[in-house]
């Protein structure tokens, strides 16, 4: 991939931030159960960590975009970096205090500075040299997005999850020795340093760039025709089912990946921190893995149809996990990233595919149906607490899931004789 040296340095600061917003997404596994310990909550309460990040998402996407608009790529990206980095730091008095709320705002802040890297870093890697190489810069870019995801949780399980679990018994003892919250603080102390080097490491990026130059080269605000807001896109079938698919889509991938660690402790009585290494060496890989595979598949056969399959053979997984018990369920499990990885690309490119300068606005509403995230989280807590198993809260992802095959047949149905989106345009899309 031959690039002008002017762009070298720019291709390496951006690819870096790929990593962040991966970090961010991949690290809610790990917090959901540890500040359910640290803070005392219940499932419900804990899935309100997701809330915090994809309602961030939701809220500022659009802001984010129109921030890029006005001021360019280079003071996006800083922006992003400096929310990134306070959101972070606001995790030391959040730990301090032990209280649940404030690390809810420090969750959101970085999450906002996350939407501003990830809305500008896609469309400006593509700007970084020949744009006929755009495609495959952005998938270049989109491996270390792939990196965040296997290390965030292994990084975690090692510096955030202390292992120390107590019975309900052994705390009701502890709180009449007035041993319980020296505990409980703890544990919460746990996140101050991991969460002060990833403040350090942001601010010395945002440093970085600062120092930079970066070429605003088909920078968005000198488009004149730019396609203006609207609402029409979504009377279109393909883009209206788009969303929709995403928005369950989203949902599903969020809700199995948070609660892996109290489903494992559950299932088969395995360790938390065990728990979060099986997730990143085992799950995480397989969710790479089965990038790499499924676009080695659409040379053959067809986006929708391997989406369908796909989705059928999660779903199957999924049921296994949730009625059967030791190892098999969590085996199964673990398998499903390997089917889901493909999902959130193939509907993205399937939504677009065709629109011409429709595709920006088509793009920023399959984008903001990431909210699922906030929701469907939530609802697998309410069922485990009313349940007290939260095997059966998997039953909400799978339903999820049925609704994207529903979107894969669909599409299939109406295509069944056009051709498919190419893999390189579907990997273009890649989240």
């Amino acid at each position: 991939m031959k690039q002008n040296r002017s762009y070298t340095i720019p291709i390496i600061l951006v690819t870096s931030l790929f990593f962040l917003w991966a970090f961010l997404h991949n690290i809610n596994p790990i917090l959901i159960p540890h500040l359910r310990k640290a803070c005392q909550l219940s499932d419900t309460q804990s899935a309100f960590i997701d809330t915090a990040v994809y309602l961030a998402y939701f809220t500022i996407a659009l802001p984010a975009g129109f921030f890029m608009q006005r001021f360019g790529y280079k003071k996006g990206i800083l922006f992003g970096l400096l929310l990134y980095g306070v959101g972070a730091l606001l995790f030391l008095p959040a730990a301090s205090s032990r209280n649940y709320a404030l690390f809810l705002g420090a969750l959101f802040v970085i999450a906002a500075g996350a939407t501003f890297l990830e809305t500008v870093a896609n469309p400006y890697m593509t700007k970084l040299g020949d744009e006929r190489d755009g495609a495959r810069r952005l998938n270049f870019a989109q491996s270390f997005n792939g990196v965040g995801a296997f290390l965030a949780p292994i990084i975690g399980g090692k510096f955030i999850l202390s292992g120390i679990e107590h019975t309900p018994a052994e705390l009701q003892q502890m709180a009449a020795g007035g041993q319980l919250n020296t505990y409980l603080q703890s544990e919460a102390d746990t996140v101050r340093t991991p969460y002060l080097v990833i403040a350090a490491g942001v601010l010395l990026l945002l440093a970085l760039f600062a120092a930079s130059r970066l070429p605003e080269t088909g920078a968005p605000a000198r488009d004149s025709k730019a396609p203006r807001f609207s609402l029409k896109v979504l009377r279109m079938p393909q883009v209206a089912w788009a969303v929709v698919a995403q928005f369950f889509y989203v949902g599903a991938q969020v809700g199995v990946g948070s609660f892996f660690i109290r489903f494992a402790k559950q299932a088969m009585a395995l360790p938390e921190k065990d728990a979060a290494y099986w997730w990143g060496y085992i799950a995480m890989v397989g969710f790479m893995a089965g990038r790499f595979v499924g676009t080695f598949l659409m040379k053959y056969i067809r986006a929708e149809r391997l989406l369908a399959l796909y989705a059928f053979l999660s779903i199957l997984l999924l049921m296994v996990a949730v009625f059967t018990q030791g190892k098999l369920a969590v085996y199964a499990l673990m398998a499903v990233p390997f089917f889901m990885s493909i999902m959130f690309p193939t509907i993205f490119a399937l939504g677009v595919k065709g629109l011409g300068e429709e595709t920006k606005i088509a793009s920023s509403f399959i984008i903001m149906s990431i909210v699922g995230g906030a929701f469907f989280p939530l609802i697998m807590g309410a069922i485990s607490d009313a349940s007290g198993s939260i095997q059966f809260g998997y039953l909400v992802p799978a339903a999820c899931i049925a609704v994207v095959l529903l979107f894969a047949l669909r599409r299939n149905e109406k295509v069944r004789n056009g051709k498919a989106a190419a893999p390189a345009d579907v990997l273009a899309y890649a989240h």
